[in-house]
């Protein structure tokens, strides 16, 4: 559906933020200023251990929730606001019916890991097998390094694809439904944008299918050769649209008038495009739950042999901008576990802690707690602090978790310098862990590179208002909005990294000490 235009009457913007553990509504004005905020805690269903799932009638209902305690805290009503964006988790998924609109199940989320023992038999299977051969034999032929990429490609539990499976092989009627072309997915966003439209609309954007890993990037399509491969039917998938697009309005009972949905988006592209990384050689780092390094690599998708992925940052009209995505599954929950374990009780005094020690004496922490992913890409790998003796104080030991999350960024960051061989122009970082000055410090110090921290902390919120602020008129183009940020701080290497060095090296033999741990 295109755009109608701008309705001057309306000057508001909406953006719902649905996180993992949080779902935020921000209204925006015409200036980008937050004129009313709601929030409400997501519950996160745990039936069986290693399972995760979100109820999609609580999901529903806190969605509409928010909305409308913001519009009522901003003072307005929904026939204020001008359009809609949505940003969304990703890898969070549900099926349902395409004809009576009921869930075959829960939404499962990116945390679920019921997947395991299929994901392994997969990985050891004369198919999966074939497919890297076959892709081998086409690389060989062509160079292309897609299928390069595609020759090493393994699944891993968190995967869509796999738990979509998973599912598929576990309910009958599931299966039956999706032979009759009769069963629907999708993530968050589709659901909402179906439920808003009372079933009218089946879409996502190109931000979140090329997320799911069920899409190609490279032709712009939903991957007949995974469908095929898998067993699953492409009729199951939604329509892809721009980023920036007005999908259709509202439901009017649904926020008491209509509002023109105009945006959805995966988090990490909504955060990489609020924080104005337009440019090839753009880099945004959020340092959230877990870490995700996205660098701007131009109209061309990247293909990695290290792990990297290669995501559709967003797409509006004829404009198609490609990420080189890395991640590193633990970050906050790292901070999270030191505080629950009596480490210390403020967030606020970690930095404070961390330089109360001129170092770690000797003590060495490891990220894993979800595994080891890019360029490691060990799911068998496990957390580990080594290096402690009857000197170790708390402070020692939460210098070294700080510093561990600074190392693990530098390996992503050296893995997207050595691929894709592009020059970094500027480092932006967000997500609740940046605003540590201590991490931010180390991480400038052990790549001599400047990396800016944005005055304004909800940049997923953010991006989606803008893009969808763009789709109904409200902005004109990214210029306006360069010309809005405002940075809070830069951090400037200190010129430590001969400190770093050696430190660094010996963080690197305690992450080989916690690989294959589990296996």
């Amino acid at each position: 559906m295109a755009s109608s235009g701008h309705d001057k009457t309306r000057q508001y913007v909406m953006s719902v933020d649905f996180g993992t553990t949080i779902v935020r509504c921000h209204i925006y004005d015409q200036q980008m200023s937050v004129k009313g905020v709601s929030s409400k805690k997501v519950e996160l269903l745990r039936p069986k251990p290693g399972w995760s799932e979100m109820d999609p009638d609580m999901l529903w209902t806190q969605f509409v929730a928010v909305g409308k305690d913001a519009m009522r805290a901003a003072g307005i009503t929904a026939q204020d606001v001008a359009g809609l964006g949505i940003a969304t988790q990703r890898g969070t998924f549900m099926t349902w019916d395409r004809e009576t609109g009921v869930p075959f199940h829960n939404f499962i989320t990116w945390q679920d890991l019921r997947a395991a023992t299929l994901t392994q038999e997969w990985n050891q299977s004369y198919k999966l097998a074939a497919f890297n051969g076959g892709s081998k034999f086409l690389f060989t032929v062509s160079r292309n390094r897609r299928y390069l990429a595609a020759s090493i490609v393994k699944f891993r539990a968190n995967f869509v694809s796999m738990r979509l499976l998973w599912m598929l092989l576990n309910n009958m009627e599931m299966q039956r439904r999706a032979e009759e072309g009769q069963l629907m997915f999708g993530t968050i966003e589709t659901w909402l944008l179906w439920k808003m439209t009372g079933g009218e609309v089946f879409a996502t954007d190109y931000s979140n299918a090329s997320s799911t890993g069920l899409y190609d990037p490279f032709i712009l399509e939903w991957s007949t050769a995974l469908f095929t491969l898998l067993g699953i039917p492409m009729s199951i998938v939604p329509e892809v649209k721009d980023t920036s697009y007005h999908f259709g309005d509202s439901l009017p009972e649904v926020f008491g008038a209509s509002i023109p949905i105009t945006s959805l988006v995966a988090d990490q592209q909504s955060a990489m495009f609020a924080e104005c990384c337009y440019d090839v050689g753009d880099v945004k780092v959020t340092l959230g739950t877990s870490l995700f390094f996205n660098l701007n690599t131009g109209n061309k998708p990247h293909a990695s042999v290290a792990g990297l992925y290669p995501v559709i940052g967003w797409k509006i009209k004829d404009e198609v901008v490609y990420l080189a995505e890395g991640c590193a599954g633990d970050t906050g929950t790292c901070v999270e576990w030191a505080q629950s374990i009596g480490l210390f009780e403020d967030v606020s005094s970690l930095a404070q802690i961390a330089q109360s020690v001129q170092d770690t004496g000797g003590v060495y922490f490891v990220p894993a707690f979800n595994g080891l992913q890019a360029p490691i890409n060990d799911d068998y790998a496990c957390t580990l602090m080594l290096g402690m003796t009857r000197k170790t104080t708390k402070a020692h030991m939460i210098r070294a978790i700080l510093e561990s999350l600074a190392f693990r960024f530098k390996l992503l960051y050296e893995t997207a310098l050595t691929e894709t061989k592009l020059p970094f122009n500027l480092i932006r970082a967000d997500g609740g862990v940046s605003n540590n000055d201590f991490v931010l410090q180390v991480m400038a110090d052990i790549i001599n590179q400047k990396i800016e921290r944005p005055s304004q902390t909800d940049m997923t919120s953010l991006g989606a208002a803008y893009l969808a602020g763009l789709a109904a008129g409200v902005w004109k183009n990214k210029e306006e909005f360069k010309k809005a940020r405002n940075v809070n701080r830069v951090f400037t290497p200190q010129g430590t990294w001969n400190v770093y060095k050696d430190i660094v090296s010996e963080w690197e033999r305690a992450v080989r000490r916690s690989g294959h741990w589990y296996r």
